[in-house]
């Protein structure tokens, strides 16, 4: 009988803990329904601040610039105000007196600033700035006010009602405690024990530990769900699929130094603020992974694959601001190689494509490349192929070939020199540009045999033409392998003796990026060089990151400014004020300063009035085959007989 009523009694309390469980969810809904719906009147609130603020600095633009672009944004932007003010009014019922009167206030705003934009129109600028001083801004304000003002207590109210939502969860986790308890506890904690157990287990074999980011495993088999739901979709022809899948692969530039230098325990303390700031760049679909040390990866299906390039620019835009470990500050940059999977790819062909244009990007300092399939930068099949080819080329005649770009001196206008630019003509592809296969070569310890047979092309020519009675220049520029390569310039040297050219008859040119990518190495080879007679260019100077101290360091003879610079400086300031600059500089550290990229006699003119020394451009003269060029020298020499 004694079982019976402990039965009973454990019957009423069951029952009575699951009636409060019951009573308790009904409460806890109602809690999160009205935690939605100020959630949405905040939203609205915040939707209306943003749109009067956007409208608002469109009004006083169109008083600066009555034609611009902003006087014919303003209509809309109006319109979408008034809009997210009536969808706040909707929103907001238990304020609607407010809001009523808010929407009424910014309709009756639209008078005041079609009186306003009528007075721009008919150039009466002083009637204009007193409307919009005396009327439209303050009536803005004011309206601005009481909106803020109520987000505020929305806010506010919406921090009750989360206040009030974890004080009924808690009662209720307190309740619903009590009656697991009483309901064959044994049984139900050990299925809980052992399904806890297996949730920790794929955690952990999925989870870096540093940064509780998935692991390269995890986001494999996500990124390989994300592929087969791709093409299961793509085979039932679904439109309502959530898009194609792209993966980004970010590597951090730097931070190989920040572990060498500052230790291990600060490398780790910048993965792990690293990994925040790049779940903060991102949106919340989207998935990041840390793949390895200073690998990481995002995951994106989107309809339109370029939006992998939006969400780089905001990755990128992340590491804008520097990073802190205790007393220190550090720079880091990021290199993003983006990849789209095309039809029946895998994941490990995906990655792989990602981490090539990484690796480009890295390679050429470019921040961001996105794989193009069949490129030679970026696809391995294509890349090998062309290689193939280069090697043929390199042991045939006739193939690689060269065109001299001549150099003008800007006071007299007499050519000076000339720049040797490798052109391959492919047996099969034609003409391959120099932008294609060049940066395979410097890949590959090609670059040597490619250096070694521009070189003896260009000084044989040079050699010709000295023969000839015309003294020209003959500028090279060299890969970075070549640069950092000890023996260089000995097989250099060998080449000057066996053409019989001398040395101040050849200018080598480097480029910044080559220079920064070992200082200390670039400026030794730069030296024996120079030591040879030589003359030595920094060949598009302004587009990389060498330092003055460095440039004051460099053994160099002439400052090349890139044509990035010179084709803009008629018509954007800030570009002829990095030319003058620059021209400035070079003068005072005793350098000749050459000019490339003159399309234009506007261009030309203006680097004359700046004092420029040299200047090459397709204004002045085009590449041309050596025979092409001896005529023009020979004509020059007549001119000046």
């Amino acid at each position: 009988m004694a079982s019976w009523w402990l039965f009973g009694l454990l019957a009423v309390v069951l029952a009575g803990l699951s009636g409060f469980a019951v009573f308790g969810s009904w409460r806890q809904s109602a809690i999160v329904d009205e935690l939605a719906h100020d959630s949405a009147s905040t939203d609205a609130y915040q939707e209306a601040a943003y749109a009067l603020s956007w409208e608002m600095s469109l009004i006083q633009a169109s008083l600066r610039e009555p034609h611009g672009e902003e006087r014919w944004q303003l209509s809309a932007v109006h319109t979408q105000a008034q809009g997210a003010m009536e969808r706040m009014a909707v929103v907001d019922t238990e304020h609607s007196k407010v809001t009523a009167g808010l929407v009424e206030a910014h309709r009756n705003l639209n008078t005041e600033v079609a009186t306003y934009l009528r007075a721009i129109d008919l150039g009466d600028t002083e009637t204009a700035e007193q409307t919009l001083e005396w009327t439209i801004e303050p009536a803005a304000k004011a309206i601005m006010a009481a909106v803020v003002s109520e987000r505020r207590m929305h806010l506010a109210e919406h921090a009750d009602q989360q206040a009030a939502g974890q004080h009924e969860s808690r009662i209720l986790r307190w309740g619903s405690a009590l009656t697991f308890l009483a309901s064959l506890i044994v049984i139900v904690l050990f299925a809980y024990s052992a399904r806890v157990h297996r949730r920790q287990v794929e955690a952990t074999a999925g989870t870096d530990p540093l940064t509780t980011l998935p692991n390269r495993v995890a986001f494999a088999t996500r990124t390989g769900r994300a592929i087969a739901e791709e093409a299961s979709h793509r085979r039932r022809r679904d439109r309502s699929q959530r898009g194609r899948v792209t993966v980004l692969v970010v590597n951090l530039d730097g931070f190989r130094d920040v572990n060498e230098q500052l230790g291990h325990g600060a490398g780790d303390l910048l993965l792990t603020q690293v990994s925040q700031r790049l779940r903060d760049s991102v949106r919340e679909q989207d998935v990041v992974a840390r793949l390895g040390n200073d690998e990481f990866a995002v995951l994106l299906r989107d309809a339109d694959p370029a939006i992998g390039e939006v969400v780089a620019a905001r990755v990128t835009s992340a590491f804008d601001e520097p990073f802190r470990i205790g007393d220190l500050t550090v720079d880091l940059e990021v290199s993003i190689g983006a990849a789209t999977a095309a039809p029946c790819e895998d994941v490990p062909t995906l990655l792989g494509h990602a981490d090539s244009a990484m690796n480009l990007a890295k390679t050429k300092r470019l921040g961001f490349r996105r794989y193009a399939a069949g490129h030679p930068a970026d696809d391995s099949h294509a890349r090998l192929a062309l290689l193939g080819d280069l090697r043929r080329a390199l042991d045939s005649t006739g193939e690689m070939t060269l065109n001299y770009q001549p150099k003008f001196s800007i006071g007299t206008g007499a050519l000076i020199g000339v720049e040797a630019l490798a052109r391959w003509q492919h047996p099969t592809r034609g003409p391959v540009p120099p932008g294609e296969f060049v940066p395979v070569l410097e890949t590959t310890t090609l670059i040597h045999r490619f250096t070694h047979q521009v070189l003896t092309q260009a000084l044989t020519q040079a050699r010709t033409w000295a023969d000839a009675g015309h003294r020209v220049q003959m500028a090279v520029n060299i890969s970075t392998r070549s640069l950092l390569d000890t023996g260089f310039p000995d097989r250099l040297a060998e080449l000057l003796t066996e053409t019989g050219v001398p040395g101040d008859q050849l200018c080598i040119e480097v480029t910044e990026h080559s220079i920064m990518s070992d200082p200390d190495t670039a400026i030794e080879t730069l030296t024996r060089i120079r030591n040879l007679g030589v003359k030595t260019a920094v060949d598009d100077y302004g587009t990389g990151y060498s330092s003055m101290s460095y440039l004051r360091l460099l053994p160099l003879d002439e400052l090349k400014i890139d044509r990035s610079f010179v084709k803009d400086m008629c018509t954007d300031h800030s570009s002829r004020a990095l030319v003058a600059s620059t021209t400035d500089l070079g003068h005072t550290l005793g350098l000749t300063v050459v000019a490339e990229g003159i399309e234009d006699a506007a261009t030309f003119a203006a680097l004359r009035e700046l004092g420029c020394d040299l200047a090459q451009g397709y204004h002045l003269a085009r590449p041309m085959p050596a025979q092409a060029l001896t005529r023009h020298l020979r004509e020059q020499t007549l001119q000046a007989a």
